[in-house]
């Protein structure tokens, strides 16, 4: 895998490709171990959806866009969905550990869910510190290309998308917290 990524900054730099996260992959590339080697990044960022999803406890609608600013990792993710289940603690440890004003963890539940199973699920697993927003009619996962559950979307400041990862993954693991952490620092210096 790791040449995998290396082969994609390289051809990020050679196809003049955002020089910036060819660096931020070049860097990031020897932290990706366990799970974090499902990570997908792309060779140069992706446009994301303009679609709107629904806050949660009926306080209206948003979109990725309100977002920028920060790194964000979007997870999406259902409540009859046991990778979910098991995920779910992971991404919220990352939330505390990392969350703030350069790094939040974004949880969308698509699909047929509603506001009390979304809100037994977490109960039921102790989740207290991540959004409870739904994408009922998965407008925002279809245009995103997400199909198949979890798939959680890591997306940079400017509202891009700069890599993928299907399935669920150990989002607490060192791994994780490194490429996260790399990130903010490279962003912030």
């Amino acid at each position: 895998m790791k040449k995998l990524l290396l082969a994609l900054v390289y051809t990020a730099l050679t196809l003049g490709a955002n020089p910036a996260l060819a660096a931020d992959a070049d860097i990031i590339a020897p932290l990706v171990a366990g799970d974090m080697k499902k990570l997908a990044l792309h060779p140069s960022p992706k446009a994301t959806s303009s679609a709107p999803f629904e806050l949660a406890d009926d306080k209206g609608r948003a979109t990725l866009a309100d977002y920028e600013g920060k790194y964000v990792l979007v997870n999406f993710w259902a409540t009859w969905c046991a990778p979910c289940r098991k995920e779910m603690p992971h991404l919220s440890e990352l939330q505390s550990e990392l969350g703030g004003d350069k790094f939040e963890v974004l949880t969308i539940a698509t699909g047929r869910n509603s506001p009390i199973g979304i809100q037994k699920f977490f109960n039921d697993i102790g989740i207290t510190n991540l959004p409870r927003h739904q994408d009922p009619k998965q407008a925002l996962a279809s245009q995103m290309g997400i199909f198949g559950l979890p798939i959680t979307v890591l997306i940079d400041p400017k509202g891009r998308e700069i890599a993928r990862l299907r399935g669920d993954a150990d989002w607490a693991s060192d791994s994780a917290k490194s490429i996260i952490k790399t990130l903010i620092e490279n962003h912030s210096s």
